[in-house]
């Protein structure tokens, strides 16, 4: 094998022409079950507000605001709903015309619940412009809110890219594994290629920009490369076992999670026990969510390992991506440390 294969994931870069960076943006995501109840919930606190002004006793306040609401919420799912049906369409446009979009679709949502009021029967004539009013500044306040949720994504993910890109490229890391491939090169060539090669997969993923998701069948993937290159390297001492769910592949996860997490279950397993330690990595498909786990056994007297960088950023992101129904919760029990996520199927 020459160095060429080592370096084809640098070259990679440099190959994409202006026009394959670019990708499609979307400003403001209402498609997100998170996003959905907040913005219900917004809009019922206005309306409960609403129905103040003209209610000073409880049971008044009651009747106006289920009156209110009943006209309201109708018009808010119509609105979530075809925001989120014409997510790829807006993705295309810019910024300021999604936002736009979404404000007059705020107004026509506004207008459609002032006819639904106008069925019922209110007292005295159907207020159209204010209720097209209405709706669009509170559209204009929701489309804020997930504009600077877009926003704040940003440096986030940047930051938890930067810290998985070190994790990779570290001195000692790859020093050792090229130690290993170099000691391997007239004992063993073929083992050798073989760990130049995983390696070289390693830095395409990582310096190859997939988006701020990919699929866990692409990041299992990932740290099937990872696991191979340090199973050279300590050998006995690192058992692994795989228990993969193929109906589990399609979900939808945070680019380059799963790395950090076997790392440190290599970390925090291997490196400190003189007879190693066993890595189970387990994803599952139950209904409608995926279960991620990472299980390492921990050597005796050895405290909680994993609360550092890697693991709030793989939280952060997965907060970020599902809201929500991202779940990740780590446990330390009877010597065995445990990552456990879920994910929307």
């Amino acid at each position: 094998m020459n160095d060429s294969q080592l370096l084809s994931a640098f070259q990679e870069l440099h190959r994409l022409p202006p026009k394959a960076r670019k990708r499609e943006t979307l400003i403001f995501d209402a498609c997100q079950l998170g996003v959905m109840l907040r913005a219900v919930l917004f809009v019922e606190a206005a309306m409960a507000v609403g129905a103040m002004f003209q209610a000073n006793a409880l049971l008044p306040w009651l009747e106006r605001f289920a009156l209110l609401s009943g006209a309201a919420l109708p018009g808010t799912l119509g609105w979530l709903v075809v925001t989120c049906s014409a997510k790829r369409l807006l993705a295309r446009l810019k910024s300021p015309v999604q936002q736009g979009i979404g404000i007059v679709l705020g107004a026509v949502s506004g207008l459609y619940g002032c006819a639904l009021l106008a069925l019922m029967g209110p007292v005295g004539p159907a207020p159209w412009l204010a209720s097209a009013m209405a709706g669009a500044l509170l559209s204009a306040v929701m489309v804020a809110a997930l504009v600077l949720r877009a926003k704040g994504r940003m440096p986030a993910e940047t930051a938890a890219r930067l810290a998985e890109l070190q994790a990779r490229i570290r001195p000692h890391f790859l020093f050792n594994s090229l130690n290993s491939a170099i000691a391997l090169v007239r004992e063993d060539p073929g083992k050798a290629e073989s760990l130049l090669e995983d390696l070289s997969e390693l830095f395409r993923h990582a310096l190859v920009s997939k988006g701020d998701s990919a699929t866990l069948a692409e990041e299992v993937q990932v740290a099937r490369h990872y696991m191979a290159v340090e199973q050279i390297r300590f050998g006995e001492r690192l058992r692994v076992e795989w228990s993969i769910d193929p109906r589990a592949g399609s979900a939808r996860v945070p680019a380059l999670f799963l790395q950090p997490l076997v790392e440190n279950a290599v970390k925090h397993g291997v490196e400190p026990s003189p007879t190693g330690a066993d890595v189970k990595i387990t994803t599952q498909r139950r209904g409608s969510v995926v279960v991620i786990k990472v299980t390492n056994s921990v050597p005796a007297g050895q405290g909680k390992p994993g609360h550092g960088v890697a693991l709030e950023n793989v939280r952060d992101r997965l907060r970020l991506l599902h809201d929500v129904q991202g779940q990740f919760q780590t446990a330390l029990i009877d010597g065995r440390y445990q990552v456990r996520m879920e994910v929307p199927a």
